[in-house]
């Protein structure tokens, strides 16, 4: 793919390399697998006590504490500080017009500097405390490593920042998320490239649950095409070092490499293949953090391409995208606009809508959990979710972006 001839087609990766209107957008419902691995389990001991508690049981205080571990420092830093601060603007909103029948809704923010470990001590804390719901979690490995002990005492865990199979199935009842899978990003990816004439597909993945993730996926989708990775290529979890993996991969000569990692580590792969005399394209999934790459790689960034899974905050032919963009304003500022933080405030749209239908101020975990199992089919400003209490994945929109090169992002 020539990257200098303009936006790729966006929508389930047609391929006339037309930019089509954002409300045309494809939706891919994939297959959700999810396993609980006995030593996730042995994690969750610790937590049997406070399983014995109800999850009808209303919270104490008067206001509804919601956990948030997230990465607050280190590689994926900017991932959990504009999800949280997206977020925030929206619960604060929430608030001024009453909260939950006169309960303010606060969020408790720990930072796991992308660990599995600190995440996994943060959501001790969390059941040590009593939050109400956990919410918006950074991550796949984190995710991953926390889910046994909020499975295990019934406490809603909400919208995490992961499109990973391995937290989707099977469904468990505590589990809601908003975002497309990762299996539905990397099928518009596979997709477009295929009908190019583009197979010589290389992988870049960070080398745990999340970059295994989007490593099958992107086997599963070649394998349905009778392809194959021509080569693939680790990173290690908050590391950058990746002369190994760029001189690995470009002994393959591939077309295009998918990465499938955060922003710093994608960043340093695509400067250095670049210097090492590479001319295909990149493709990363939304969890790499479209706002923070762009500001990694600069110029370096010009035709990138990007997944998404919420509506471009850039564009205003979405009441969602003029909704959030007036709200930074009145905030002063304290958010940025990015595709990051728009997540974060979807993300909370969709808490506070289930609340809205769990029962006013004797609202209990339970009621929270059957409230957003009501929700059903809705239009968050011109982004549709879908929520039952067969099926907890919201959306599956996936639309392709493109860095320019001067800190904008083309959808």
């Amino acid at each position: 793919m020539n990257t200098s001839t303009g936006l790729p087609p966006t929508r389930g990766g047609a391929a006339n390399g037309v930019a089509h209107d954002p409300e045309e957008s494809t939706h891919h419902r994939s297959e959700r697998e999810h396993m609980i691995t006995r030593r996730q389990f042995s994690v969750a001991t610790g937590a049997s006590m406070l399983a014995m508690a109800s999850v009808g049981r209303a919270q104490a205080s008067g206001k509804i504490v919601l956990g948030q571990s997230a990465a607050l420092t280190g590689a994926a830093a900017q991932l959990g500080i504009q999800f949280q601060q997206g977020a925030k603007l929206w619960f604060d909103q929430f608030n001024a017009q009453g909260g939950v029948a006169g309960r303010l809704i606060e969020m408790h923010t720990l930072d796991d500097g992308y660990e599995t470990d600190r995440c996994v001590a943060n959501t001790r804390k969390f059941l040590e405390e009593d939050v109400f719901a956990t919410f918006g979690y950074i991550g796949t490995p984190t995710s991953q490593a926390a889910l046994p002990l909020l499975s295990k005492a019934q406490i809603p865990f909400i919208a995490p920042f992961t499109g990973a199979k391995i937290l989707r199935e099977p469904a468990q009842k505590n589990v809601f998320h908003l975002r497309a899978s990762y299996n539905d990003e990397i099928e518009v990816i596979v997709k477009q490239l295929t009908n190019l004439g583009l197979k010589k597909i290389a992988v870049f993945y960070q080398n745990d649950a999340y970059g295994q993730s989007g490593l099958e996926g992107v086997t599963h989708a070649l394998a349905a095409r009778d392809l194959k990775p021509v080569g693939v290529a680790t990173v290690e979890r908050n590391s950058q070092n990746v002369d190994a993996a760029v001189k690995a991969l470009m002994a393959t000569a591939p077309d295009a490499i998918i990465q499938v990692s955060v922003y710093k580590s994608c960043a340093a792969f695509i400067r250095t293949a670049r210097k090492a005399g590479y001319g295909g394209t990149f493709y990363n999934l939304s969890g790499v953090g479209t706002q923070a790459l762009v500001d990694e790689l600069g110029r370096d960034g010009a035709g990138v391409v990007v997944t998404q899974v919420v509506p471009s905050p850039f564009s205003s032919t979405r009441p969602i995208a003029r909704e959030f963009a007036d709200a930074v304003k009145k905030a002063g500022g304290t958010a940025q606009v990015n595709f990051s933080s728009i997540e974060g405030y979807l993300a909370a749209k969709l808490v506070t809508e289930g609340f809205k239908r769990a029962g006013g101020k004797g609202v209990t975990r339970e009621g929270l959990i059957a409230g957003i199992e009501s929700i059903g089919r809705q239009s968050l400003g011109g982004f549709d979710i879908n929520v039952t209490p067969r099926d907890h994945v919201a959306s599956q929109f996936v639309e392709l972006s493109m860095l320019t090169g001067d800190g904008r992002v083309r959808t």
